[in-house]
């Protein structure tokens, strides 16, 4: 820009007027996610404008930069497309450059290691972008499972407790009836006690096998493990915020959550011809919540063979919880909530 100060022509006013738009869009690009299907061809197109007729390459390294990063969240053909046409741009500038000062490639040293940065700029910011990404990918699937594997080891207690305290139970309930069978000394004073001990082996019986089934329930971490996957077949983004924290909410919670989401997020990877689905874990005081925020383009959200919404927001009112759909200007937004307290 330095080079159309102070300025001497209407060309320079040209020159830093595009100088000033490209800043206003730069930042559009950052900031307004719904828009980067117009800010990004209108940043490339006002660089490229500088590449061609101003013969200045250093300005496509924003773009190059910046947009390339971005679409390493985004499915592969949008970076194919941005960069086929990037290069485009490089090479009708370097033409024109050549017509305009034959044989400057030859004669110059510097002019040639100074494309070298604009040329590598998109593939070192998508290879890094990508490799963020598998690194972040990575730790969330090693986080779920390490919580898989400690429900393992909760299930694993679970069936001993059944297998143990529960055929104890079991047997302690048989030999009190047998007893109250055989004892015919002073019935007034033993019948009773040993009513109330068969009754609480039937109890501590019954707690046992609520607690297996318990146990046995899908938590959070494990429907996140399997649908990752599926999202990840269908090319589809997923970002979680809070997860940590809820793989530490009362196991029915989870479970509650766990069924819902997976249907929703099945309608994404079937519907939504989204790119990216963003999940929200939090709590207040008195409720637990879950979103589910896609980019997709669908409004039909009902499959063959399955209840769809009407089945989800059923499942969630019958644990006295909540369920709303919205569509938003990024997509569609699902929410769910559920009481501190959820009903069995």
């Amino acid at each position: 820009m330095a080079e159309f100060i102070p300025v001497k022509s209407e060309a320079d006013w040209f020159w830093l007027g595009l100088c000033g738009l490209f800043l206003i869009v730069y930042i559009l690009v950052n900031e307004i996610d719904r828009w980067l299907p117009v800010t990004i061809p209108l940043e490339l197109g006002i660089t490229g404008l500088f590449s061609i007729f101003a013969f200045n390459n250093y300005m496509l390294i924003f773009p190059g930069w910046q947009v390339s990063f971005m679409l390493g969240w985004y499915p592969r053909k949008y970076f194919r497309w941005f960069a086929s046409a990037y290069y485009v741009i490089i090479g009708i500038g370097l033409w024109r450059a050549n017509l305009a000062q034959p044989g400057i490639f030859q004669s110059s040293f510097g002019e040639i290691s100074g494309l070298i940065f604009p040329i590598a700029s998109p593939m070192l910011a998508y290879t890094f972008s990508r490799s963020v990404i598998h690194q972040r990918q990575l730790r969330q699937t090693n986080r779920r499972l390490q919580v898989v594997i400690q429900r393992g080891e909760r299930e694993r207690i679970a069936r001993d407790l059944h297998d143990t305290l529960g055929q104890s139970f079991s047997m302690i309930t048989l030999k009190t009836e047998l007893a109250k069978k055989l004892l015919v000394k002073a019935p007034e004073r033993v019948a009773q006690e040993l009513d109330d001990i068969a009754q609480t082996s039937r109890d501590d019986l019954q707690l046992v096998r609520a607690i297996v089934n318990d146990l046995h329930q899908q938590s959070l971490s494990e429907m996140l493990l399997s649908q990752g996957k599926n999202l990840a077949e269908a090319d589809v983004m997923l970002i979680t915020s809070g997860e940590n924290e809820a793989t530490e909410w009362p196991t029915k919670v989870q479970s509650q959550f766990s069924a819902v989401m997976t249907e929703a997020i099945t309608n994404v990877i079937r519907h939504a011809q989204a790119h990216q689905v963003e999940i929200t874990f939090d709590q207040s005081p008195t409720t637990y919540s879950v979103t589910i925020q896609d980019d997709g383009k669908s409004k039909n959200y009902v499959r063959a063979g399955s209840n769809g919404i009407s089945g989800m927001r059923s499942h969630m009112h019958e644990a006295d919880g909540t369920f709303s759909i919205d569509h938003n200007r990024q997509g569609t937004l699902v929410s769910l909530t559920l009481p501190k307290e959820v009903r069995s």
